[in-house]
């Protein structure tokens, strides 16, 4: 399929729908976090937020006739909250509405090493229904705080994202946060239009440079599925330490993670034999032990940047030894003294696969319960026996214009394992990671993206994205009739509160 076709697939009658539907919630460049809960105003005793998504989606996946692997759909997600602060406690209340509109049926391979063909074939085989929607508690929890800004403990239903413990003052560190650590290992697929939840109980204990934060919960249902009420048996703890150092120019965290899955009815989805996965129904017990780091420098007519991760894993994986790894290394350069700010970055990432299926342990590496959108913006593909290489520009041409465009060259890290894609469980019938056979190959894609967020009100602000993927011999091997895809869509988000914003 040529650009001008897929392009046309875009701006035809599913974006008149958007445009129809209403505009949309303001979000983050990634649209992975969530939206901020605000305070009561001044004199008003609860406060009330809105915020509204439209998307447009189109994908031309790799060819796979005769399924359908042209088509656009649209996502429709609306929430609204209310919450109040009374003394030293506050509480929040949100519910969502998930919708989806003109789902493709024929985007859902036969063929198990090929799958749903992009995420229209995602939403339509976790709902079986070409237009799903349902409404959702998001949020609901109760929450008290100390004498000091920093200390809290909350109770319910809520978000988590990892990595966002704290909140930097530094733009360099704020950004650096958001996109390149936080939500790697654990965050609410805000991309998605059902999204995730946790039920539990989470805290934080501070003194201004430094945080510890514990989390315990039981995840939802959502993401691809519409109905996000219903709790999955998956469980997760997690604990943190972060700390601000150099006059708040650097912050490093250190964290733990243990991971539990319950779903033993489950196929788990890994690179052994069909069959002798159906046959093992242990839990999934992973411990993730990790630590990064994120600095900014002066340096000549900008700043310069560092981003280290790295995280190593222990447990089982069924009747498997779990024992896997992976590190990430970033910098970059921005020009602070030019008005629009451009900033160059580059960076290295590399997780472990499993070179041999027929022993008795597990070295893929689990990337848990993610927003797998902010870190494969053309989500194909997820940090799970990848490596990947990359070059980024973000610039500023105006305050309300941010664009930005990657590069990414993509390899599998073992040729015995598999390609992987997803963004962990999201109900009790299927695993929620899908694997595609290697057919012994390492090279997976070269992907080139572009968006540009531009936000057109205060409330209102306006999103387009495209990317193309040029499949490389592991594609081809899955994708025979064609190994090219694309992939764009177009975004309106709106967003109305009363009160501030609060940490």
């Amino acid at each position: 399929m040529n650009l001008r076709n897929f392009l046309n697939s875009i701006v035809g009658i599913p974006l008149a729908t958007v445009f129809f539907a209403g505009g949309l919630a303001w979000a983050q460049t990634s649209s992975a976090a969530a939206p901020a809960t605000t305070a009561p105003a001044a004199g008003s005793p609860i406060s009330f937020n809105i915020y509204e998504r439209n998307r447009t989606d189109a994908y031309n996946w790799y060819a796979d006739p005769p399924y359908t692997t042209t088509y656009p759909f649209v996502e429709q997600l609306l929430r609204v909250s209310v919450a109040q602060q009374i003394r030293r406690f506050d509480w929040l209340l949100e519910l969502a509405s998930n919708d989806s509109f003109d789902l493709p049926t024929t985007a859902a391979s036969t063929v198990a090493a090929q799958g749903a063909l992009g995420l229209g074939g995602n939403y339509y085989t976790a709902n079986a229904n070409t237009t799903p929607a349902a409404v959702a508690l998001r949020q609901g929890y109760i929450r008290a705080r100390a004498a000091g800004p920093d200390t809290s403990l909350r109770l319910g239903r809520f978000e988590f994202f990892d990595g966002l413990e704290t909140h930097p003052k530094d733009s360099t560190l704020a950004w650096l946060q958001d996109n390149r650590v936080a939500q790697r290992l654990i965050g609410n697929f805000g991309f998605s239009t059902g999204q995730r939840s946790f039920d539990g109980i989470d805290g934080h204990y501070g003194k201004g440079s430094w945080d510890i934060t514990a989390m315990a919960g039981r995840a939802t249902q959502g993401v691809f599925n519409m109905n996000s009420n219903p709790e999955i048996n998956v469980d997760l703890q997690y604990l943190a330490y972060s700390k601000y150092q150099f006059s708040h120019r650097m912050l490093w965290r250190a964290f733990a993670i243990d991971y539990h899955d319950g779903r033993t009815g489950i196929v788990k989805t890994d690179n052994r034999p069909l069959a002798i996965r159906q046959a093992d129904h242990k839990n999934i017990r992973v411990g993730s032990y990790g630590a990064d780091m994120l600095s900014s420098t002066p340096a000549g007519s900008g700043e310069f940047d560092v981003v280290l991760w790295g995280v190593l894993q222990n447990g089982n994986w069924g009747a498997l030894t779990q024992h896997a790894g992976a590190f990430a290394a970033e910098a970059g350069y921005r020009l602070t003294s030019l008005a629009s700010k451009p900033w160059l970055r580059a960076g290295y990432f590399r997780s472990t696969g499993d070179n041999h299926p027929a022993d008795s342990v597990n070295n893929t590496f689990f990337q848990i319960l993610p927003t797998a959108r902010a870190y494969a913006r053309f989500p194909f593909y997820n940090l799970m026996n990848n490596k990947d290489e990359f070059a980024e520009i973000v610039d500023t041409p105006g305050k309300r214009l941010t664009l930005r465009s990657d590069l990414h060259f993509l390899q599998l890290t073992s040729s015995s394992d598999l390609w992987y894609q997803g963004g962990g469980a999201y109900d009790n019938l299927v695993f929620g990671y899908a694997g595609r056979p290697a057919g012994g190959s390492n090279s997976l894609a070269t992907v080139f993206d572009i968006s540009s967020d531009y936000q057109l009100t205060r409330t209102l602000a306006l999103n387009l994205y495209y990317a193309h993927a040029a499949g490389k011999s592991v594609v081809a091997a899955d994708y025979p009739a064609g190994s090219a895809a694309n992939f764009g869509y177009l975004e309106l988000l709106y967003k109305w509160g009363t009160g501030a914003a609060r940490k």
